[in-house]
């Protein structure tokens, strides 16, 4: 099934520039470099790496990291901007990895993207070595539960609130913004706990972060108003 990455690629680059977008930018960043930092891993597997920014981002602070992303088109790009890098087509539900191979793996707002998350989620914990982690941004349930109707504006075409419907019902959808045009999926949070939990993981971190101070304000009024991220981060057990 065609889901607009690779002919949404050029626009999704476009989009990123070389510093990501305003939520990435100013909203993740902020937390989720520190925590992948914080163990001192020394590699890393960033699953859905798209054009390999965060790659890079790991690579400048000495973490070996290594990219998958099933989009051709963006494996491209991230060998171009990082030619000695290791980027790799694969799909996150069979990742070509050993077990045990990395001490980090991320998925940084790929999660949305991955068709079977009850295959994805257990083959991240498998190429995760014991006492690694797994640490996950993803569009937080309640905006995706909203995501096919967008904010409601008022008279004035101010946002007047940001609705939530059908939470419960898992899907499939059709995303528009700037030019990209892709396939998101809607999830209840339970479904996603109940994968990281099945594969024997242990929540060590959760947060739904608002926008850094430094970011404009003019952009972060939105993501201060509804529940847009969360970040995850998740042990495997040292083996008994």
């Amino acid at each position: 099934m065609d889901n607009g990455w690779q002919s949404s690629a050029d626009a999704w680059v476009a989009d990123m520039g070389t510093s990501g977008d305003f939520g990435r930018r100013y909203v993740l960043d902020p937390v989720m470099l520190p925590r992948a930092l914080a163990r001192s891993p020394g590699n890393a597997l960033d699953v859905g790496c798209g054009e390999g920014r965060f790659c890079r981002m790991l690579k400048s602070r000495d973490v070996d990291a290594v990219g998958v992303d099933p989009t051709s088109a963006l494996i491209a790009v991230a060998r171009t901007r990082d030619p000695r890098g290791t980027y790799v087509k694969a799909t996150a539900e069979r990742l070509p990895f050993r077990d045990g191979t990395f001490d980090l793996v991320v998925s940084y707002l790929s999660l949305i993207d991955i068709p079977d998350i009850e295959a994805a989620v257990p083959d991240m914990a498998r190429v995760l070595r014991p006492g690694g982690t797994l640490l996950i941004a993803n569009l937080n349930s309640f905006n995706t539960a909203g995501a096919e109707l967008g904010w409601v504006k008022d008279a004035a075409g101010r946002r007047a609130y940001y609705p939530i419907d059908h939470y419960m019902r898992e899907r499939a959808m059709w995303i528009e913004y700037r030019g990209i045009r892709v396939v998101n999926h809607h999830r209840p949070l339970s479904t996603y706990l109940r994968a990281l939990l099945g594969a024997g993981l242990v929540l060590t971190h959760f947060d739904e972060p608002a926008p850094s101070a430094d970011a404009p304000a003019s952009r972060a009024g939105g993501y201060a108003r509804a529940p847009w991220f969360l970040v995850m981060e998740w042990l495997k057990p040292l083996s008994k």
